[in-house]
């Protein structure tokens, strides 16, 4: 047996094993029954960069359009910016089905566990004592770590507790069944949400901080050490693409690091360009843009030519086809959450190394002296091409090209995979 077939059968030992766990196929579930949603958030940024952006859009020309941008706003937040609500219940849902506990009770109530354990008052600039809020962030990606972990654990909890007779209230036969049912998981509930409470207030005195802030700035904090240097931001993308694997929104992990020395760095070359210098300093925003997350994070867009070209899962080439025209656009959350690439083993590792190596097929061009540094800066949404050639020239086309060309070869044996794999189950079923 060659390598590559022990190495095939070793992912797919790996897919079984994930596949007869109960917690991780939970996680997928989720994800799988949010995708249109995320599909649908896409599409609203989309429609913000394509029509009412005035830096990008059609608003550039036609200015009453800007108008029409809150709406697009509110259809990606609603969806993709407030999903780790929503997948918190689907993770649980699927999870007490496994177990056969109540589904939507646990549900429910691992998404109040999560809400217990987060701030729920924001300090305002100008006011004496904070005000009732949450932010933005205990919604979105960013919580989504601990809103799954919250989810598998608290479900867990709940289920086990709804089995034990001693703390069901019960109630005569002649009240309804589902009366009765509410009041049978009335004393689960107090405990459980108890002790996430408890928990969480906890944490907060031993650290000082609420659990997702914590977590999040001990992500972050290993980053620190990885500045502009090509090993820098190699190691920084591929680190943004582990969390991605993970289901964190790794863009939003590496930004505090990221954005400050990309200022830094196109401020630098527009200074250099002024002075009728050459510009040298590689890491901009724009470079990230074009090369580092050419078609999406983890060379998504690669995977969206790999599948059309050559898979023959029917559910695959659907996600591909709906993801492909925000994909041109940079947006990879259509394929990311809906084929699922979260804790998928069978693409986990082109996820996490495409994107290094289109960052090395970049660094590697500009070090030759191929592709020039960039003083512009175009924004993210901006067509794959179109912002290559904005950005850095005619070269900086050439290289997306080769940086697709390579990605999509760095795909296929994995595409080619999850069909076997699909041929498989089918033939077991």
């Amino acid at each position: 047996m060659s390598f590559g077939e022990k190495f095939e059968d070793a992912l797919m030992t790996v897919a079984e094993v994930v596949g007869d766990n109960k917690y991780l196929m939970a996680i997928k579930d989720a994800f799988t029954s949010f995708m249109p949603f995320i599909i649908i958030g896409s599409m609203g940024t989309l429609l913000k960069v394509l029509i009412s952006s005035t830096s990008t859009g059609l608003a550039i020309w036609i200015p009453q359009l800007a108008a029409l941008e809150p709406a697009f706003t509110a259809i990606n937040f609603c969806t993709m910016s407030f999903m780790t609500l929503p997948v918190i219940f689907l993770i649980a849902q699927n999870l007490a089905k496994a177990k056969n506990g109540p589904e939507q009770a646990s549900g429910v109530v691992s998404v109040a566990a999560y809400i217990s354990m987060c701030a729920t008052t924001i300090t305002v600039d100008g006011l004496e004592a904070p005000i009732a809020g949450m932010l933005n962030t205990t919604f979105g990606a960013q919580g989504l770590f601990v809103g799954m972990a919250t989810a598998l654990v608290f479900t867990s909890l709940f289920c086990r507790l709804t089995t034990i007779d001693a703390i069901k209230i019960k109630m005569p036969p002649s009240v309804p069944a589902g009366i009765a049912g509410s009041f049978n998981i009335m004393i689960p509930v107090f405990i459980t949400l108890v002790i996430s409470s408890l928990f969480g207030i906890f944490f907060r005195m031993a650290t000082g901080q609420y659990v997702g802030d914590f977590i999040y700035a001990i992500m972050q904090a290993p980053l620190e050490a990885l500045f502009n240097t090509p090993f820098g931001i190699i190691g920084l993308i591929l680190v943004s693409q582990l969390f991605w694997v993970l289901g964190i929104h790794g863009g939003l992990i590496v930004t505090p690091v990221r954005n400050p020395m990309f200022a830094a760095a196109i401020a630098a070359n527009t200074a250099a360009l002024a002075a009728g210098a050459q510009p040298d300093q590689i890491f901009t925003m724009g470079f990230w843009n074009c090369f580092l997350t050419l078609g999406g994070a983890g060379g998504t867009f690669c995977l969206i030519l790999a599948t059309l070209m050559l898979s023959k899962r029917e559910d695959h080439r659907a996600i591909a086809k709906l993801g492909f025209l925000p994909g041109v656009c940079g947006i990879s959350e259509p394929i990311v959450f809906g084929f699922p690439l979260v804790l998928n083993p069978t693409f986990a590792i082109p996820f996490i190394l495409c994107a290094p190596v289109q960052a090395a097929i970049a660094v590697f061009a500009t070090n030759v002296g191929f592709l020039p540094c960039n003083t512009v800066d175009v924004p993210f949404g901006v067509p794959i091409f179109l912002n290559g050639f904005v950005g850095h020239g005619w070269q900086g086309v050439v290289i997306q090209l080769i940086i697709l060309a390579v990605g999509t070869l760095i795909w296929i044996p994995f595409v080619l995979m999850a069909n076997r794999q699909a041929e498989k189950e089918a033939a077991e079923a």
